[in-house]
């Protein structure tokens, strides 16, 4: 694909999907556009071979926009970065198409693996802010991370991920992530976890009043009996 034709996806892309835009223009002083117009040619030159050029060209690009992303990474169409600062993207990632990383999201190893050690993201996932996909493994299909989120595992398509670690919350949702861009209402297991334990514990608190209830019975009924005894 040309650079005129990639610069044309990335406007279109960006414009798609941030409401703040208002022209064709502004695409132009955008970090996602710089970086990814940085690592299209640094990438074709880590393809050639040409390491350390195609190293310069991506640290320029870092250096401008804040965003890291190796240009040995592989990245699909329709990718898009909001806000971006922060955000990094190891040498053997791999991402799909329509992808939508938020600010401070890392695509990391864990220092153990060798060769493939970066995650594979798959099409139409979003990633929201300060979330950290560490490892050699997939995210699914239309799949949503949550922001803050630490993943170390296999996430299945269709998914919705929370919390430190990581873990399922939702799967199946038939909304795409990069149509819908909403990474706020996500479910939260900490604060169901916590309705939980808060409806046993008015359930418990209400069953003691009950029993205490009871108990003064007992013993307004005991102590009626000792009047009648007394009395005859």
């Amino acid at each position: 694909m040309g650079i005129l034709k990639r610069v044309k996806e990335e406007i279109a892309v960006i414009r798609q999907r941030d409401p703040a835009i208002h022209s064709s223009m502004e695409v132009f002083l955008y970090p996602s556009f710089k970086v990814m117009v940085h690592y299209r040619i640094a990438h074709k030159l880590y393809l050639k071979k040409h390491y350390f050029l195609a190293r310069w060209v991506s640290q320029r690009g870092a250096r401008k926009t804040g965003i890291e992303i190796h240009p040995g990474a592989q990245i699909g169409k329709g990718f898009f970065i909001d806000h971006g600062n922060g955000v990094i993207i190891g040498e053997t990632a791999i991402v799909g198409d329509n992808v939508t990383l938020y600010q401070g999201v890392t695509l990391g190893g864990t220092g153990k693996e060798q060769g493939k050690r970066h995650p594979t993201i798959g099409n139409n996932v979003m990633i929201s802010a300060g979330a950290k996909v560490l490892g050699s493994f997939k995210i699914g299909d239309n799949s949503k991370i949550g922001a803050g989120s630490v993943v170390l595992e296999e996430v299945p398509p269709n998914s919705t991920v929370v919390g430190v670690p990581g873990r399922v919350v939702k799967r199946n949702n038939q909304t795409l992530p990069q149509e819908e861009m909403d990474q706020v209402h996500l479910p939260d297991p900490i604060m169901e976890d916590l309705s939980t334990l808060h409806h046993a514990n008015t359930e418990l608190t209400n069953r003691i009043i009950d029993l205490e209830r009871e108990l003064r019975e007992i013993k307004h009924q005991e102590e009626s009996k000792q009047n009648c005894l007394q009395e005859k």
